[in-house]
């Protein structure tokens, strides 16, 4: 059992999991980069009312100086130099009470439900996420296995019949050390599974090839420091999730690799829990925001402009929080979010802000707290998909079943 363990461990930190050898992708193939902000961010700090509720409720932590975007909503100062440009080219634009009907207000319920993708009611299957369906009713045509997870373990959305590697981009892949691969390849000389191994050690050298960057190019990571409060439930919620610190630098990487190998991504971001001190303009959240906005910016960059031109980005969260501050300056957990959408081929006449909306004042309120979801994300995204990969009814319904597609004409 012991040996089991260390061979298991081993190939987990040194190689790509799965059986995912390494496919040049064309510029032109359709692209999609789900990334998934753990924690349950404060979309309306983001994507500011501009209602004089906003303001009441918010006496400590509103955002006055936002961004404007149309008559109703503002975006966070902090992404003035890396969002704000994209949404002046059309390629940008926000999804506002935009989530999942789940109501527990569980981090960990709620990450599962979204990663899931199936409908609430009724039996649900632990072992397939929804990027892992799309990756199956693509592969032989779109796709051939290249779906990546750029995070530690396999997330819930990859898991399924179809073999998906993963990349953690907190250890470099080049310093695995290389005492094992011969140690391995000699374990597992004449076992059936001794061409996985040898293309598992081949994959990872390319990964590392293809992800190598000057250290210059960007910010080191650096492990950022939570804001006080409940620090338990808030570090639990990251899921070991990367930091936005440093974010860019790994925005990068996975652009490089998605650039040459691969067409459907998968990156988490903890940090997001802001129960105390999150801050308005300038703070704690902000310095998120900014993080991450430099991040997508840095994406869109390195990937270069012929494959951005076929790429869709998708940012979500849980839920997003509630409205009114609490005692300690922060928010606590909520319902209705906002989703991102970024790629260098959105229909012009999506706008700034899309999906169906309403005003944002107390009697609108979900539950006298929170915003409520009119964007169902699973109607969202199924319509989306459709259009980023001209899938065909009956594969919307294999990615999401009992899902009603909604084409809120993003792309």
């Amino acid at each position: 059992m012991l040996r089991r363990r260390f061979v298991q461990s081993t190939l987990a930190a040194a190689t790509l999991g799965g059986s995912a050898r390494l496919i040049a992708a064309a510029a032109g193939t359709p692209r999609l980069l789900l990334v998934f902000l753990r924690g349950g961010y404060d979309a309306a700090s983001l994507l500011v009312p501009t209602s004089s509720f906003y303001r009441e409720v918010r006496p400590n932590i509103a955002i006055a100086s936002a961004l404007p975007l149309n008559a109703d909503w503002g975006l966070h100062p902090a992404l003035a130099s890396s969002v704000m440009p994209l949404v002046a080219k059309r390629q940008a634009c926000f999804v506002p009470f935009a989530g999942t009907d789940d109501l527990t207000r569980s981090h960990f319920e709620t990450q599962d439900s979204i990663e899931l993708g199936q409908a609430l009611i009724g039996q649900r299957n632990f072992g397939s996420g929804f990027l892992n369906r799309l990756a199956g009713v693509l592969k032989g045509d779109a796709l051939k296995n290249d779906a990546i997870a750029f995070t530690d373990q396999l997330p819930l959305a990859l898991r399924g019949d179809v073999n998906v590697a993963n990349l953690s981009l907190k250890n470099d892949p080049k310093r695995a050390d290389e005492r094992l691969r011969p140690a391995l390849m000699a374990m597992y000389a004449g076992h059936p599974l001794q061409g996985r191994v040898a293309e598992s050690f081949e994959v990872r050298d390319e990964a590392a090839r293809d992800i190598a960057m000057p250290a210059s190019s960007a910010a080191a990571p650096a492990s950022g420091a939570m804001a006080s409060g409940p620090v338990g439930e808030m570090e639990a919620a990251n899921r070991n999730a990367i930091n936005a610190k440093g974010f860019e630098l790994e925005a990068r990487r996975i652009a490089r690799l998605m650039r040459e190998r691969y067409a459907l991504g998968f990156v988490d971001v903890g940090g997001w829990d802001t129960h105390v001190g999150q801050g308005a303009a300038t703070g704690y959240l902000a310095s998120r925001f900014e993080e991450l906005g430099r991040g997508l910016a840095g994406f869109a960059d390195e990937l270069g402009e012929a494959a951005w031109r076929n790429t869709v980005v998708v940012v979500l969260s849980e839920f997003g929080r509630t409205m009114r501050e609490n005692g300690n300056r922060g928010t606590d957990h909520g319902h209705g979010s906002v989703h991102w959408v970024l790629g260098g081929g959105l229909a012009a006449a999506s706008g700034p802000v899309a999906g169906e909306q309403q005003a944002v004042v107390a009697k609108t309120l979900f539950q006298n707290r929170d915003w409520p979801v009119l964007n169902e994300y699973r109607s969202v995204l199924s319509g989306l998909l459709a259009r980023q990969f001209a899938l065909s009814p009956a594969q919307i319904e294999t990615v999401f079943p009992g899902a009603r597609p909604r084409d809120l004409g993003l792309v």
